[in-house]
């Protein structure tokens, strides 16, 4: 016996920072709501965001910070709904946080806060959450939609918002599920690829640098023009670390990334005064007054390898500026990228030319939205793509 159809105003796909948002704002405008989500839990990559902490917005969020085919398209959303109105539900929730760097804000206590107060929006609101079950068909049915479950269920909605996030982390569940109902339904998909994810170097390369596994340091990394100043480090399969993430959304296979250790000191300079005061002391020395130890050894023993030097009083200036130049002219074609495994997010997704910027309502197909990771826009790290999923679903909420 066939099941009974449900019908709701409007059916959110993706429990997320994005649907879970998007529900309560629909939901506080009367509208019936229910989320639905494959995975057992909502909110699981806000969960393990932040170590744990959950790193929400950014303080300094503008359209500068994304990344998309076209930069202009997250202007509206970010300008309608910003970081310091979702800073101020953080607030009304009693929810403690402080700015860690660079305007990031982090709960003091864990992530689960935030999937808290979100739920306590939803419910406020009326929206419903079914957890554990997928979409196996979507139809177009009059100016709706008919859904079908896995579980068997069939509903229909008016609006149907897709917020089922980009390839990123699969096994938390992550899939292109909203890629190939964009595609069915004629909307375009811009090329998507890892963003926010460490990179990997060729095995010749990794054996060299073998023993720095662990070192981290600040450093000046960048892609072309685009240029990021964090902490860099050392890995097993090549670099991470805040600026090597940040950086990995500008490059692309084959090229190279410039790498600056010590972006605040002239290390050449640094270098000539040491060896003017103590010409005595070995380079290595010289160098561990501003590096990690490892990494100061394997610099001076690459530099000293073919001409042998005991002490910087050995080192002409030539050979002072190379050793120099080894760790802040540092040019490495990497391999490439630790894929999805390990990405934060996705880089790419909906076509924005497909979207109206101030609804985030397909333009071909009225009544079908897509919002946060899933959408071609994606930000920096930092809260930066969380301020993405708030602004996106809140526009979304309002007239889906």
């Amino acid at each position: 016996m066939a099941k009974t159809r449900e019908t709701w105003d409007a059916v959110v796909v993706g429990a997320g920072a994005a649907g879970l948002f998007c529900a309560a704002q629909a939901g506080r405008r009367g509208r019936s709501v229910l989320v639905l989500d494959h995975a057992r839990a909502p909110g699981e990559k806000i969960r393990i965001s932040g170590g744990g902490r959950c790193n929400f917005t950014n303080l300094h969020a503008t359209p500068a910070n994304y990344l998309s085919q076209n930069p202009s398209f997250c202007i509206s959303a970010l300008r309608r709904y910003t970081q310091q109105d979702f800073i101020a539900l953080v607030q009304r929730h009693g929810i403690a946080f402080h700015e860690k760097t660079l305007g990031q804000l982090f709960c003091d206590g864990p992530s689960t806060q935030i999937i808290d107060m979100l739920l306590g929006e939803m419910r406020a609101a009326g929206a419903e959450l079914r957890l554990g079950v997928s979409v196996s068909a979507v139809e177009r049915q009059g100016e709706g939609f008919d859904l079908t479950l896995s579980d068997g269920a069939r509903l229909a909605c008016a609006s149907l918002i897709v917020a089922s996030g980009g390839k990123s982390i699969p096994k938390m569940g992550a899939t292109g599920w909203g890629y190939d109902l964009a595609r069915r339904f004629g909307i375009a998909v811009t090329e998507t690829r890892p963003a926010l994810v460490p990179l990997t170097f060729e095995p010749q390369m990794l054996a060299r640098l073998k023993p720095l596994s662990g070192v981290s340091v600040e450093a000046a990394v960048s892609s072309g023009k685009t240029t990021f100043q964090e902490g860099l480090l050392f890995t097993h399969r090549g670099l991470s670390g805040p600026s090597i993430l940040q950086i990995s959304s500008y490059w692309r296979e084959g090229g190279e990334i410039a790498v600056r250790l010590l972006p605040g000191l002239d290390l050449y300079e640094a270098l000539r005064a040491a060896r003017a005061e103590n010409g005595r002391q070995a380079p290595q020395t010289a160098l561990a007054a501003h590096l990690p130890k490892r990494l100061a050894q394997l610099l001076a023993e690459e530099e000293t390898s073919l001409a042998p030097a005991k002490t910087l009083a050995d080192l002409s200036d030539k050979r002072l500026r190379r050793l120099a130049a080894a760790a802040q002219d540092w040019r490495v074609a990497p391999a490439g990228s630790e894929g999805y495994r390990t990405a934060e997010v996705t880089l790419g997704g909906i076509d924005t030319a497909e979207l109206d910027s101030k609804t985030m309502q397909a333009k071909r197909v009225p009544g079908l939205f897509f919002i946060g990771e899933v959408v071609d826009v994606t930000g920096w790290l930092g809260g930066y793509n969380f301020q993405w999923a708030w602004s996106s679903g809140w526009v979304a909420g309002q007239v889906a």
